[in-house]
């Protein structure tokens, strides 16, 4: 593989900073959309000016008082670090799967594998629940300058790779592979691009396997020329995926985004995978 500087300058994601802003909203509704999965659409004024350009953005939940309901919105300095009171306050990170700007709706998407405190939020949620939305912070974009693209993840990750393939260009050659627990938690996921999908089953194996996304990706032929690999699951399975991308298929290391959306035995954590 030749990436020159130069090539390597003009495939750089580019970093987007955004204003935080924290915003307290109502749910609108809540859907179970699949098995695994529950749909909450958040409504209000506040979602003026939400802007979120990148497919695997994040915002932060602020999930309410459990006994109350009331929200409790943290302070943040200028680095987005929260203030000492936020620590008490239970905070999830979500990426906006679906977003309203006429309407002022946010939908977020919340996968049923675990047995946190936002999935327990999700699925008792309700029309005119509140809770708070945070950011998102910062977007990072990749630049529509490679020959082909591959999307690999789990549930958790399924609103950035929806994103992602809607907004592709027509044509576009573009891999994804999604691991669900079966058939019926397939979602539609339409899109322009040439892409082929895979669905992974685990068929009620419990996630977090590498084994059932590596034997599926091992099985899959990557885009003609250089691509860009986009991979978000249990952090031992997105490194097992990007030592396959880097080491057995020759994808540039700097064309790899990989990152770990859960771990198990952690209650909440969120972290690139270099290695």
């Amino acid at each position: 593989m030749n990436a020159t500087p130069e090539l390597l300058a003009a495939r750089a994601p580019q970093r987007v900073r955004h204003e935080l802003r924290l915003r307290t909203l109502t749910v609108q509704s809540a859907e179970r959309i699949t098995p695994h999965c529950v749909r909450v659409t958040l409504a209000g004024e506040e979602l003026e000016g939400f802007h979120s350009p990148g497919f695997d953005d994040h915002v932060k939940l602020i999930l309410p008082d459990a006994a109350t309901g009331a929200v409790h919105l943290p302070s943040f300095d200028a680095q987005g670090t929260p203030g000492p009171q936020a620590p008490r306050l239970a905070m999830r990170d979500y990426t906006p799967r679906l977003h309203d700007a006429a309407a002022r709706t946010l939908a977020i998407d919340f996968a049923l594998h675990d047995a946190g405190p936002a999935t327990a939020w999700a699925l008792r949620a309700a029309p005119g629940q509140r809770i708070g939305v945070g950011g998102p912070r910062g977007s990072m974009i990749v630049p529509l300058a490679f020959d082909g693209y591959v999307l690999a993840g789990d549930e958790t990750a399924l609103p950035a790779i929806a994103r992602r393939l809607a907004e592709l260009p027509a044509g576009t050659p573009a891999l994804a592979l999604v691991e669900v627990d079966g058939p019926a938690d397939e979602q539609p996921l339409p899109t322009a691009a040439d892409a082929r999908i895979r669905w992974v089953h685990r068929g009620g194996a419990a996630p977090g396997d590498p084994a059932p996304l590596l034997a599926a990706l091992r099985a899959q032929a990557l885009p003609a020329g250089d691509v860009h690999a986009w991979v978000a699951c249990e952090t031992g399975v997105a490194k097992a995926l990007r030592a396959h991308l880097v080491g057995e298929r020759g994808v540039h290391p700097k064309w790899v985004r990989a990152s770990g959306y859960w771990r198990r035995g952690s209650a909440a954590m969120h972290e690139a995978v270099e290695e």
